[in-house]
């Protein structure tokens, strides 16, 4: 017959009221910080889970503020071609057909719609120094530095300088410069999984380009039909300002001005449609990447959060488990033969 003494019986319960506590206080733990673990040893599985999504989860919010500041950075763009695009139009529209007019022939009109078109270069070329943050938007792979500067030769004429290359009438090395310049690109990285080439440049195809160089907006170098006019926007607003300035107004020469200067517009509307494209691009990868944000939240919750009702009935379990083990712990002990010797 096994025999079983007091000091066994006080040891074993003892050991089963310290494994009631510590579930007490394990399903107290988890009610009050919400998670089915706070050490990596209670669940280690988990733990290596919860590090792993934090991470994508952290690298997931890069993205989208990467693509927020992308936005941003296209907006200024975008805003600032509108300007340039609203001015030059009314310029054509409105005092370039009206210089046009056989009323409006005599040289002080004319001098005040030169005015105009002269007073636009200045306002346009502020336009093209448009910034977001401390980066020149149109600057392209320098946008540290202002890219367009208005510069006045000695003889009177008028230049623009694109990070000081004349964009009229450079040397044939400067214009293979400019040609340089206009293909410049700078990548952000959006999630589509970065990678470079053998030559160490990045795949087009794998990260987003922010690059728009001005002189793709505004224009370089002459008009191949006629190396007399300028295929630059601005500077064609000098060249017709010149033209409404002359004793013995050319008509004909500003008619042909006045349509090269609509031409170059033509190519402000095609910008604005290539960044409207870019933002449609932009706006689906964020959608999908804000989808991909809830995802990992709700599996960061299946690993990490406790069901609260789950974890609040265990908790009321465990409550009621200890509060028993200490009603026992009152009989534990039984009488004994000296409880009845007097």
């Amino acid at each position: 017959m096994l025999r079983i003494t007091t000091s066994a019986l006080i040891r074993n319960y003892k050991s089963n009221l310290g494994k009631s506590i510590s579930n007490l206080d394990l399903a107290r733990t988890k009610v009050m910080t919400q998670r089915n673990f706070t050490k990596g040893y209670q669940d280690p599985t988990g733990a290596v889970r919860e590090s792993a999504l934090n991470w994508k989860y952290a690298k997931n919010q890069d993205y989208i503020d990467a693509i927020d500041d992308a936005q941003s950075f296209q907006n200024a763009q975008e805003d600032a071609i509108t300007q340039i695009n609203t001015q030059a139009r009314y310029l054509s529209k409105q005092y370039g057909l009206e210089a046009m007019n056989g009323t409006n022939w005599t040289q002080d009109v004319r001098k005040t719609y030169a005015a105009a078109f002269r007073e636009a270069m200045k306002s346009m070329t502020m336009s093209m120094n448009a910034s977001y943050g401390d980066k020149f938007v149109f600057g392209g792979a320098d946008g540290g530095h202002t890219p367009f500067e208005l510069k006045t030769n000695d003889d009177g004429s008028t230049s623009l300088l694109y990070r000081g290359v004349d964009v009229s009438h450079p040397e044939e090395a400067l214009k293979e410069k400019l040609d340089q310049m206009s293909r410049e690109e700078v990548y952000t990285d959006l999630g589509f999984g970065l990678t470079l080439d053998e030559d160490g440049k990045v795949i087009n195809s794998t990260a987003f380009n922010t690059s728009l160089p001005g002189i793709n907006v505004v224009g370089y170098g002459m008009r191949e039909d006629n190396p007399d006019i300028s295929n630059n926007i601005i500077i064609l607003a000098g060249q017709i300002a010149d033209e409404l300035e002359k004793e013995d107004f050319d008509v004909e020469k500003y008619r042909e001005l006045l349509t090269a200067f609509d031409d170059t517009r033509g190519r402000l509307v095609d910008n604005l449609t290539t960044i409207g494209t870019r933002t449609n691009f932009l706006e689906t990868t964020k959608s999908r990447l804000e989808d991909q944000q809830i995802n990992l939240t709700e599996q960061f919750d299946n690993v990490v959060n406790v069901d609260m009702a789950e974890a609040i009935t265990e908790f009321s379990w465990a409550q009621y488990a200890y509060n028993a083990a200490l009603k026992i712990g009152t009989n534990i002990l039984t009488p004994s033969f000296i409880d009845f010797m007097s």
